[in-house]
């Protein structure tokens, strides 16, 4: 048994006893023992009662205060209570030092951060976020955040709670400010709020896009006229050196090839304007599919076997010829990529969640896993002697995704090397045209 219990059980045992005796003492007559006894046990109790007020003041402001020194079995008591006190503080100076430390880093980050509770209030942000969203941490704490950016895209950015991508948000409080922003879930229903200053990046690339569309104008009168040209000499009938043919041909085919360069060069710039708003009209895919068809015969020559499978009639709400472009561009490359004999499959059907998709499969020579993701890059070339002689321009399926996204929807590749691929664009409910039109 430790000393603590002993003073705390034996000592009054025995001033059990004392009583006891004591009493016997009264009993008999020995009143003097029994007056002794009673004094040493009203001290006894009146030190009892000094700890318990000492410890009740240091209960009432246990921080600044310093734990007492306690008599009897209370100083083993107190001598306890300081070392837990003590203790208590050293973790509490440590979480405010890391918290410190975690504040500097977050403050030196070159984005901003803010943190959102589950109901999308702040609960922290630091220097670089307040000057990107207007806030102010003394302030705005407790606040949503969505008071304060008030941005429509912004809070549906919110809402869909599908943030595989960053939202770039501009027309900010800052004016010109363009800033690209990222939600990260995290802990207990917590998230990030990531904000990145990509003005500069968007000025470079605002340059880069208009020097690509100024160039590809320049461009295309130039190659007009040389094409003109060369047609012009091919069509002479006294040209009879083999060689002159033989270049001449060259010549055309050369510059047919840098004619659709310059061609998609500009459908991309077009799209990539911002200026360049969306026509909605009512689009019959169906039909649609029935004129790709006759064009992927033109094109295959009958060396494949092309179909269309139509598994719904509903129409879509978007650009004809945007739709017209980026699924014909699917199909050739089906057909530029599917070895002689090989069949193409053109759908359209609706998906178990009510989704539009628009599919073209084909068994052609299929496409490596660690290809995929980079094929909707410009110029990017799996094969680059393959593409040259197909005559692709690899700008095809950079021009499918941007209009893909256009129309809100997604362009999917599923693909096995050897075993054909499959290129869909999957549309939302809201490209339905009952859906836009209502």
């Amino acid at each position: 048994m430790n000393d603590f219990w002993q003073r705390a059980i034996v000592h009054p045992f025995f001033l059990f006893l004392f009583a006891l005796v004591a009493l016997v003492w009264a009993l008999v007559g020995a009143l003097p023992a029994a007056l002794f006894f009673g004094i040493g046990v009203s001290v006894r109790l009146y030190l009892h009662l000094r700890n318990l007020a000492a410890f009740d003041r240091w209960l009432a402001d246990p921080d600044t205060r310093d734990v007492p020194d306690g008599t009897g079995m209370w100083e083993d008591v107190f001598s306890e209570l300081n070392k837990l006190t003590k203790r208590r503080r050293q973790e509490r100076q440590q979480h405010a030092a890391a918290l410190l430390q975690m504040k500097q880093a977050t403050s030196a980050l070159p984005e901003g951060v803010v943190i959102l509770d589950e109901a999308d209030r702040i609960e922290w942000c630091n220097p670089l976020a307040e000057r990107h969203f207007g806030l102010d941490t003394g302030r705005d704490v407790g606040q949503q955040i969505t008071y304060l950016a008030r941005q429509p895209e912004f809070v549906q950015y919110l809402a869909m709670n599908n943030f595989r991508e960053p939202l770039i948000l501009r027309d900010t409080r800052h004016g010109d400010l363009v800033l690209s922003v990222k939600l990260i879930a995290y802990g207990d229903n917590k998230r990030l709020l990531i904000s990145r200053d990509i003005t500069h990046l968007e000025r470079i690339e605002t340059m880069r896009r208009d020097f690509v569309a100024n160039v590809s104008h320049e461009l295309r009168t130039p190659l007009t006229v040389v094409n003109g040209f060369v047609e012009t000499l091919q069509d002479m009938p006294n040209l009879e050196n083999d060689m002159a043919r033989r270049a001449l041909a060259l010549m055309g085919e050369q510059t047919s090839r840098m004619e659709n360069l310059v061609d998609d060069l500009l459908t991309l710039s077009r799209l990539e304007n911002e200026q360049n708003v969306l026509q909605e009209e009512k689009v019959d895919v169906p039909e649609l599919l029935k004129i790709l068809l006759e064009e992927g015969r033109s094109l295959s020559k009958g060396q494949h076997q092309l179909r269309v499978e139509i598994g719904c009639q509903e129409p879509l709400s978007g650009s004809a010829n945007e739709l017209h472009s980026a699924f014909g561009n699917l199909v050739t490359n089906a057909i530029r990529y599917t070895p002689q004999g090989g069949e193409i499959v053109l759908a359209w059907d609706q998906m178990a969640d009510g989704h539009l998709r628009f599919s073209v499969k084909d068994s052609g020579i299929g496409i490596a896993p660690q290809h995929i993701p980079r094929l909707t890059e410009r110029f990017y070339r799996v094969d680059r002697s393959r593409s040259r002689e197909t005559g692709g321009t690899g700008l095809g399926l950079a021009i499918v995704k941007h209009i893909a996204l256009r129309h809100q929807a997604q362009l999917e590749i599923v693909s096995e090397e050897g075993s054909g691929s499959t290129f869909s664009i999957v549309f939302p409910l809201k490209r339905r045209w009952a859906e836009a039109s209502s």
